[in-house]
């Protein structure tokens, strides 16, 4: 994401309570915000985050392939499934890190090159609950005046997640001179180590 399409920086966005999801055990959050290699890279160092795992969802099990979700046409996005412990991080967090960091949310059916609605930006809510804190969540980052363009991320209800591929998995700490990894991943992690720093893992 470029900064000229920010108006807050990360750190300066808004706050929501998400204490109805606090203290509840280990639960999930499925986002899509373009190539899984990036989103993935960025939410692994997350203190709290105890697995990321790269897949698809919104279409069905017969295409949930890379090669067919290339295409574009299976009704897929390349999402992530993050496992977390919500006595050490909430998804209020999450959310924040996603619209500030790990994507640009007013690009439509894109991220930088890569374009198709595989790269859509989009959460795959599970329960009412979840939906609406999402909703309310973006509809405060458009008051604030976060973007200096409209948020397009969709909110499809998530019918499955499948995990993707094993050699998509972890790819970008397993890659990190990959051109794509360097120019596109690191540079979102490095913002993740400067925004929130004291949101890392002790061993980062």
């Amino acid at each position: 994401m470029t900064d000229e399409v920010l108006g807050l920086l990360p750190n300066d966005f808004p706050d929501i309570d998400d204490s109805a999801f606090r203290h509840t055990g280990e639960r999930t959050l499925v986002l899509a915000g373009g190539c899984f290699w990036c989103t993935e890279a960025v939410y692994r160092q997350l203190d709290g985050v105890l697995e990321v795992v790269s897949g698809y969802a919104g279409g069905d099990a017969d295409s949930a392939n890379y090669p067919a979700v290339c295409t574009g046409t299976t009704r897929h996005a390349e999402a992530i499934r993050i496992t977390y412990d919500s006595a050490r991080i909430g998804p209020a967090t999450l959310l924040k890190v996603f619209f500030g960091i790990a994507h640009d949310p007013t690009q439509l059916n894109r991220q930088g090159n890569d374009t198709g609605t595989q790269y859509r930006s989009a959460v795959f809510w599970q329960d009412e609950q979840e939906r609406t804190l999402v909703q309310e969540y973006i509809e405060r980052l458009e008051q604030a005046g976060a973007f200096h363009r409209p948020i397009v991320t969709t909110l499809e209800p998530l019918e499955a997640f499948y995990p993707a591929e094993d050699h998509h998995q972890d790819y970008a700490a397993r890659h990190p001179d990959q051109p794509y990894i360097a120019a596109v991943a690191q540079p979102k992690v490095a913002k993740v180590h400067h925004y929130y720093k004291h949101r890392l893992k002790k061993d980062i």
